[in-house]
């Protein structure tokens, strides 16, 4: 059946990423949005979606009867669902093929026995596939699971059977923290799995992640596109992929291809699914079957040629895969790193707000599901873009991929840009000497902020830019000078550096510094003083729109730059630089002592409280539970004393800011 219209049921960007595929297929891409996305990207760039209900996903993408009425108000002959959301849910892919349309995906049988890890493993024991040891089928009775795990010996994982891609999984290393740890498991496989069902596994302590992507006609005919490596995790979430696997012996990601697709052969899997293994030393194991498009699919994309949503988009249409396992080979390396609003100073929760600047490099693939002015949101998962690079082998590739991220600028929110820069320049993750917990154990020293060569001459030259424009566009704030702009102050009796403009910025760490701007006379010729007294002697001048020709001394720098949204934005030899400039009186007041409020870290929902009013609390204490964006984040005391003014229950929703409690300090 030839495909005309296809629905995406999905957002962000997979949903702009399908439809440019079938956009270029001949067929009609549909899109759906919830009043949030409104005007998100996916719904601008598809250009006719229907919108199926409210901000929550529960209440709009995850509606199986809304996706559904959408797709028959388009006339849809198909459904695409993506990934997360309703991608696989059989119950869905029941509905969409009762409704006599095409469901991109495997059948609902397969959805079943995949969807839930205790069948999946049993389909894998079934294929000769090995698997991890561990307790059998699923446990729902915290001391049954307790018991078990005592029994089993630290350490262990618990896995939700309804969990996929990262989610829903705990290690239990400590004996102290066992209880805490199997309520908070179950509770997190029931809210965002629907089933409070458990896999008791082996943890295995330093592995390597390797899954291999499949396609099948639904026939019996399945072939593998070769592996990916996604050891590099945090908290079993994927943070940098890559394709093939570097460093591994051929003979065996061999045998674990075989595998997966003897895995796919005896289910006569239909459409595209990924298989994940653990790999130690010379062994691997069965982990799970993702059976949908993977966020990652981009890097197998690059080193095959293919383009997976076609392949797919074949294969739902009946034409079969169009292709045998000899007429696929590696060509180069690719890798793909996901850049999203998070903050790696608050524990990588999510950032919510507006993008107020949002550039990002040339000459590499981007995969992005929003644009400066978009908003992240607290509803759904906090992805800005996939930066993927591709080449002829893997040292280049992260060169690049470094590159890529030095020249990415994000305001508005958090991100975490210099974490990928630090992992993607690491010496052990270049020499592929990590495993699935690395990151995790070397967090503090992945997110230290990364010292420029020149961070005075970069000040400068934003202090300089930002004066500059200032007169060239008259600009009307109140500490910029007229267009008969002198700079110094002579002859008044202060210190030099109280004369000249003043101009106050600060970088995207935070830190905030006073810089003195005066000229000399020659034209476009600048003097900066810092706070400390340090001068800087600088030329500046465009030369053209946006690009600037800066001197200092003998040395020249052609950057571009723009002030636009409140921000000075540089693209300089050391990465792309964000200052925001802002006036002295923003700043009067001089200190404020920090208060002993208990506030939330972003917008979302309280899970538990976990002190009573008038309870003595330690500092770092855990205060409540808080869920956002599919997260579970604990809000701790920042200082000891005692627990009052609690203002919210469980349930409650929070903005981001919002006092929840306040920490009395101790009587004496």
């Amino acid at each position: 059946m030839k495909i005309k219209t296809l629905l995406i049921a999905n957002r962000g960007e997979i949903a702009c990423r399908i439809a440019r595929t079938a956009r270029a297929s001949g067929i009609t891409p549909v899109g759906v949005h919830s009043e949030a996305d409104a005007n998100a990207l996916h719904v601008r760039e598809i250009g006719h979606s229907v919108c199926v209900g409210a901000g929550p996903a529960s209440e709009s993408y995850l509606k199986i009867d809304a996706v559904i009425a959408a797709a028959q108000s388009v006339g849809a002959d198909a459904i695409h669902p993506g990934y997360g959301f309703l991608a696989e849910n059989p119950d869905f892919a029941r509905a969409v093929e009762a409704a006599g349309m095409i469901f991109m995906g495997p059948t609902p049988q397969t959805l079943e026995r995949f969807g839930d890890k205790a069948s999946a493993k049993e389909a894998a024991v079934a294929a000769g596939v090995p698997v991890i040891s561990g307790a059998e089928g699923a446990r729902s009775d915290p001391r049954q699971i307790a018991a078990e795990v005592r029994e089993m010996g630290l350490p262990v994982l618990l896995k939700a059977v309804g969990g996929g891609g990262g989610r829903g999984q705990r290690l239990v290393t400590d004996e102290a923290t066992l209880v805490e740890d199997i309520e908070g498991a179950l509770r997190e496989a029931k809210s965002t799995f629907g089933s409070e069902g458990l896999l008791l596994e082996r943890f295995l302590p330093e592995a390597r992640h390797v899954e291999v992507q499949i396609a099948g006609d639904g026939k019996g005919h399945v072939v593998h596109l070769f592996e990916r490596d996604c050891t590099l995790q945090r908290r079993h979430q994927k943070v940098i992929e890559e394709a093939p696997a570097w460093g591994l012996p051929r003979t065996l990601l061999d045998d674990i291809a075989h595998d997966a697709v003897r895995l796919g052969e005896t289910l006569d899997y239909r459409g595209l699914g990924t298989v994940e293994f653990l790999v130690a030393g010379e062994e691997y194991f069965f982990l799970e079957v993702n059976p949908r498009i993977q966020v990652e699919h981009p890097v197998t994309e690059a080193i095959t040629g293919l383009d997976l949503v076609a392949l797919h988009l074949r294969i739902a249409e009946g034409a079969g895969l169009g292709l045998v396992q000899d007429d696929l080979a590696i060509s180069g390396h690719a890798v793909e790193a996901r850049l999203y609003a998070e903050d790696p100073a608050m524990q990588f929760a999510p950032s919510t707000g507006t993008l107020t600047t949002l550039s990002l490099p040339d000459g590499l693939r981007i995969d992005s599901g929003v644009e400066e002015g978009d908003a992240v949101t607290p509803f759904y998962d906090p992805m800005i873009a996939k930066l993927i690079v591709h080449a002829p082998d893997r040292e280049t590739a992260l060169a690049r991929l470094a590159t890529a991220l030095d020249h990415v600028a994000v305001e508005g929110v958090q991100t975490n840009r210099a974490f990928l820069t630090a992992l993607a320049r690491d010496p052990e993750f270049e020499q592929m000497q990590v495993h699935t917990r690395w990151i995790d154990g070397r967090l503090d020293e992945l997110t230290q902020a990364g010292s420029l060569a020149r961070p005075e001459l970069w000040k400068a030259a934003a202090a300089v830019l930002f004066v500059a424009t200032s007169r060239r566009d008259l600009c009307a704030d109140p500490w910029t000078n007229r267009d008969t702009f002198t700079g110094w102050r002579l002859g008044l009796g202060g210190d030099a550096i109280e004369a000249g403009q003043r101009v106050t910025l600060t970088d995207s760490g935070g830190a905030s510094e006073e810089l003195r701007v005066g000229p000399v006379k020659h034209k476009d010729r600048y003097t900066v003083l810092s706070e400390t007294g340090d001068a800087a002697t600088l030329t500046a001048r465009e030369i053209k729109p946006g690009r600037w020709r800066l001197s200092e001394g003998d040395t020249v720098h052609h950057i571009n730059a723009r002030l636009h949204a409140g921000v000075i934005e540089m693209d300089t030899p050391e990465g792309r630089l964000v200052f925001r400039p802002a006036a002295p009186l923003d700043f009067a007041g001089g200190d404020v002592a920090a208060d002993r409020a208990v506030a939330s870290p972003l917008t979302g929902m309280i899970v538990e409280i976990k002190v009573a009013e008038g309870q003595t609390v330690a500092e770092g204490d855990v205060i409540a539970i808080m869920e956002s964006m599919k997260l579970e984040i604990s809000i701790r005391a920042a200082a000891a004393g005692i627990a009052s003014n609690i203002s919210v229950s469980n349930g409650d929703m929070v903005d981001r800011g919002q006092v929840i409690a306040e920490i009395l300090a101790p009587e004496e």
